[in-house]
């Protein structure tokens, strides 16, 4: 019998069905995570049909924003190289958060994977920041011509991604965006590369990239707010994980946590 594609001459259609259906291997195109349950709240349907139309979207983002950011000739009004920048980062969070949960945690990668379900106050900010940036732009347009501000905003935001994507690369099956409860049997502690640096990187990481966008931008309320919310939420999120890890962990977590900070501003 001749075979096409791994299907012999002889089978009909019920019998694919049925051998695709008793398949023990998940598709590479499956969404559903292995180990993690979703979020009750999540209202992104969790399809590949959902992760592609994202992927296309936040793409389609990134490519208006390289070129609001590097033609000037497109540029009129409040449409800058700076919120060019800032769109064009943005999207470029989203969608590696995904990727690299897809390509180095796979068993916890969804369409939640994407963070953009982070809650109502993480999308009001940077609302309020674009916000703050046109209203500036157009009643007072100097105030926004600094620059070598946006020169130091653009390396914070370089480093703080490249920060977040080296911590959940080096974790892998370890890192979580969410905090773990109980310790499953693959979870260990990752101390070594950028572990080694900081305790937890991928915290620096957006930390500094959200205050890398702010200076792009030149918006010092927003840089202000975000300051000073993102670090009473790391500084809370980072008590309540670490009481976990010590759980999980015991004396090597505390061993460890004396030997190396975590990067973030007053937050040891």
């Amino acid at each position: 019998m001749s075979s096409t594609s791994g299907v012999t001459a002889s089978e009909g259609p019920e019998d694919i069905l049925r051998r695709r259906g008793t398949a023990q291997q998940k598709s590479t195109l499956e969404t559903q995570p292995s180990t993690v349950v979703r979020s009750e709240s999540s209202k992104i349907p969790n399809t590949p049909l959902a992760a592609s139309i994202i992927s296309f979207s936040l793409g389609a983002l990134f490519i208006l924003g390289v070129l609001m950011f590097s033609n000037r000739g497109l540029q009129s009004g409040i449409v800058t190289w700076q919120l060019g920048f800032f769109v064009a980062a943005w999207a470029a969070f989203h969608w590696g958060e995904f990727a690299v949960t897809a390509g180095w945690n796979r068993e916890k990668c969804s369409v939640d994977s994407f963070l953009l379900e982070n809650g109502m106050h993480y999308h009001a900010a940077h609302s309020i920041a674009i916000l703050e940036y046109t209203l500036t732009v157009w009643l007072k347009p100097s105030l926004k011509a600094y620059p070598y501000i946006s020169a130091i905003g653009i390396a914070l935001v370089v480093l703080g991604q490249f920060l977040r994507s080296a911590a959940m690369i080096h974790a892998a099956r370890s890192f979580s965006h969410t905090v773990a409860w109980s310790k499953l049997p693959n979870h260990v502690l990752v101390k070594d590369g950028i572990y080694s640096w900081s305790r937890h990187p991928s915290y620096a990481g957006f930390f500094y990239w959200a205050l890398g966008t702010q200076l792009v931008l030149q918006n010092p309320i927003s840089f202000l707010g975000y300051a000073v919310v993102l670090w009473r939420f790391f500084n809370a999120r980072i008590k309540y994980e670490e009481r976990h890890l010590v759980r999980f962990f015991g004396q090597d977590y505390e061993d460890y946590r004396t030997q190396v900070g975590t990067k973030i501003p007053f937050i040891p």
